[in-house]
């Protein structure tokens, strides 16, 4: 996509969300908006900073984000860009910024964010949406309530630019997950692999939206394993890799799983497969996330059954609550500039939260879709010791094979991962979309 392209349609974007600054400031009684980038956190007992990770709020405005800077907003005039250009040697300040969304703002540098009280003068009531600083006591009100729960609840639903741009990060993404397996078919190690995918997405550690889970064999069976083994291990079964990519703020959200060599477990990956694009076909407005989750059980019961891993019925296996002994995490989330988008669980703008399906205490998202929304869809079916001792511990392991679980719990687990776009028509399948432009 070209400069040009984005740039009208980050026009239009910006549009909206000060068309949406106009309801929500009036409907509050508010005169303005300052919207903070956030400032660098410094460890415990030591001078070097965590990385950077702007606010979320600022950035849906801004598409490069830096520390100390302040999105200001009047209705009727154009927005500011406060951007702090610190004059120092020990660090090299950043660079005023250019780009196809820099002509939208009247921008003011400054040398100290304290600077901000003198541009904005005296009179009229502010919104603060940042954390409360130095720069920013007295001017305003930090955070109200049901002002942020408003804009956050706004932000499910995306702008086309929002889209591309997550568009864009999926096909680096996409590109890093082929390096990966590249890596992985090539004999390297865990560690070895989160460098290849790295050097592929272009991007430094600090820079992706989350930690890569890069897991070989039982590691795949721990949702969130944290470690990169140096030393690929002697039998290697299967790889999964969890990671994603970052294109002006927004993120991607990336899984796939990888046998070493023909047998049950790629065949089990297959079918896993076919149940998650089945799924990612349901991802279309007006549809209430909770029946995608539980569709998603339905349809992983009936894998469970067929590969012999639980006798009975599909039926039997998803009313007893077994699929959640192999599936213990929800089918997915909303995505954007967090991983985890805020507001999957809120009733309303107004706020409340809408109830997660019984028996179901880790889904993210709760609401009916609404065109704009980007989910991930991402079924996994694992073999987790702790679960499995539960299951023969309560009665439910009675229905398990024991002997294809043990044949097929040194590959760990397996989970498939998308980000999916319901809009009109057929929903839109940024990731297939990506690994067939990057193929």
């Amino acid at each position: 996509m070209t400069q040009a392209v984005l740039g009208t349609l980050y026009g239009d974007h910006l549009r909206e969300l000060c068309a949406r600054a106009d309801r929500v400031l009036a409907d509050h009684g508010f005169d303005g908006l300052i919207v903070g980038s956030g400032g660098l956190r410094y460890q415990y007992l030591d001078d070097n900073s965590y990385p950077f990770k702007p606010n979320p709020r600022y950035a849906a405005w801004i598409p490069d984000a830096t520390p100390d800077c302040f999105v200001t907003y009047r209705p009727g005039s154009r927005p500011w860009l406060v951007f702090h250009q610190p004059d120092d040697y020990w660090y090299l300040p950043p660079s005023v910024p250019t780009g196809y969304w820099v002509a939208a703002f009247d921008l003011q540098v400054v040398r100290s964010p304290g600077e901000l009280g003198r541009l904005l003068g005296a009179g009229g009531r502010w919104a603060v949406l940042a954390e409360p600083s130095a720069a920013t006591a007295g001017l305003g009100d930090h955070d109200p309530a049901g002002l942020a729960m408003e804009f956050d609840y706004a932000r499910a639903a995306k702008t086309p630019y929002e889209i591309e741009c997550m568009a864009q990060a999926s096909v680096l993404g996409a590109r890093a997950h082929r390096a990966a397996e590249a890596a992985f078919r090539a004999g390297a190690s865990e560690y070895e692999i989160h460098l290849a995918y790295c050097q592929a997405a272009g991007a430094r550690e600090e820079e992706l939206p989350y930690n890569n889970i890069i897991a070989f064999n039982t590691h795949a069976a721990v949702l969130h394993y944290q470690h990169l083994d140096r030393q690929r291990p002697n039998a290697t079964r299967s790889f999964l890799i969890d990671a994603g990519a970052r294109y002006a703020g927004y993120c991607s959200d990336i899984t796939r799983t990888h046998a070493a060599g023909p047998g049950e477990f790629h065949a089990l990956i297959a079918a896993l497969d076919t149940v998650q694009q089945s799924l990612a076909d349901r991802v279309r407005p007006g549809t209430d996330y909770r029946e995608i989750h539980l569709a998603a059980h339905r349809e992983i019961a009936g894998i469970l059954v067929r590969h012999g891993i639980v006798a009975g019925t599909p039926e039997a296996a998803f009313e007893t609550g077994l699929t959640s002994v192999f599936f213990p995490h929800g089918i997915g989330h909303l995505l954007g500039l967090q991983v985890h988008d805020v507001c999957g669980l809120a009733a309303g703008p107004q706020g409340g939260t809408r109830p997660r399906p019984a028996g179901h205490p880790y889904l993210r998202l709760t609401r009916d879709l609404e065109a704009g929304f980007v989910v991930t869809i991402e079924p996994g079916i694992y073999f987790i010791d702790s679960l499995l001792a539960a299951a023969a511990a309560d009665g439910r392991g009675r229905a398990i094979d024991w002997k294809r679980v043990e044949a097929l719990k040194p590959c760990g687990g397996i989970r498939i991962e998308d980000n999916v776009v319901a809009g009109a028509g057929a929903p839109r399948n940024l990731t297939r979309e990506a690994f067939s432009a990057t193929a």
